[in-house]
């Protein structure tokens, strides 16, 4: 199945991480962090038994309202402390005063996930920032890059692998001692952020399109390869979403698309954000190896 995508080069979602703590709460009563007492790990009221949760994510930045900015912002409602990074440390400053005036206790660095010497700097500074563990790496990082393929450069085509791909398979190998050391008695937990353009092809999308096809696979071996340590993997596949990288579609090729979903609409970050989320908690305890598409049923339409 081939469907053409908007003409759109290069836009890109940023490159966050997000550490963060969290102890149960209530899904309709999250525990900011100006409530909880003052620790090293914050922790939330919720249902996790004094249990700590902590988390990184990587994502590139797009301008809010954002799927970056909705994943930092439910865990942060979830009592999570949070360290994430960006490329453009002008804009990674404005949302860290605004989600400190918010009090959401997240913490930034400047970083590019598409350089292994950054990711390495990166996971060093949450390595000391969160004394030696971690409970949830969230790989966020993308771009997306639309162009034919017989036209594709091969500095296009490595930079796209680096950023797409490379950042999650590496930030991976940097995570996983700190997940061997998780504080939540179920393990550590990783969620890679595809599409459905890893299930579905779309014309013009070729690269992109292979990144998040091995996504999945990644997702799956990893998966494998690591249940026995307690570290679950697991992916969320969005479809099209209301946020930066999509906002040169026309509205005749949005309608399109939205022909082709049962549910008839884009979906919104926050929608992405919770299940990403569920894949964090301990309610996703025995899931590992899968990739949920949240696509209002894209993917399973006729």
């Amino acid at each position: 199945m081939t469907r053409s995508l908007p003409h759109v080069r290069h836009r890109c979602r940023s490159s966050p991480v997000t550490h963060l703590h969290i102890r149960h709460r209530c899904r309709n009563s999250p525990v900011t962090a100006s409530m909880l007492p003052p620790m090293t790990h914050l922790v939330d009221d919720s249902d996790m038994d004094d249990e700590l949760l902590m988390a990184m994510a990587s994502t590139p930045w797009p301008s809010p309202p954002c799927r970056r900015h909705a994943i930092v912002e439910e865990l942060a409602g979830f009592g999570a402390r949070v360290h994430t990074c960006s490329r453009n440390a002008a804009e990674l400053e404005d949302s860290r005063r605004r989600w400190e005036e918010k009090g959401m206790r997240v913490t930034v660095s400047v970083c590019d996930v598409s350089v292994r010497a950054e990711r390495e700097k990166l996971m060093e500074t949450v390595k000391e920032t969160f004394d030696g563990k971690l409970d949830i790496l969230v790989n966020n990082a993308g771009q997306l890059f639309v162009k034919a393929a017989a036209e594709c450069t091969a500095d296009e085509y490595s930079h796209l692998m680096a950023t797409n791909l490379e950042s999650f398979f590496h930030l991976s190998q940097l995570a996983r001692p700190l997940l061997l050391n998780a504080s939540v008695a179920g393990g550590g937990s990783i969620v890679n952020m595809s599409s459905i353009g890893g299930t579905i092809s779309y014309a013009g999308a070729a690269i992109y399109n292979v990144t998040k096809g091995a996504i999945n696979q990644l997702t799956r071996s990893l998966a494998t390869e690591w249940a026995p340590d307690k570290i679950r993997v697991n992916g969320v596949a969005p479809g099209f979403v209301t946020t930066d990288m999509i906002k040169d579609t026309t509205t005749d090729q949005l309608e399109d698309e939205h022909s082709k979903t049962p549910m008839r609409r884009s979906g919104k970050p926050m929608e992405i954000a919770s299940a990403v989320s569920f894949l964090c908690l301990p309610a996703s305890s025995f899931i590992t190896g899968q990739v949920i598409s949240v696509d209002g049923g894209r993917t399973i339409s006729a």
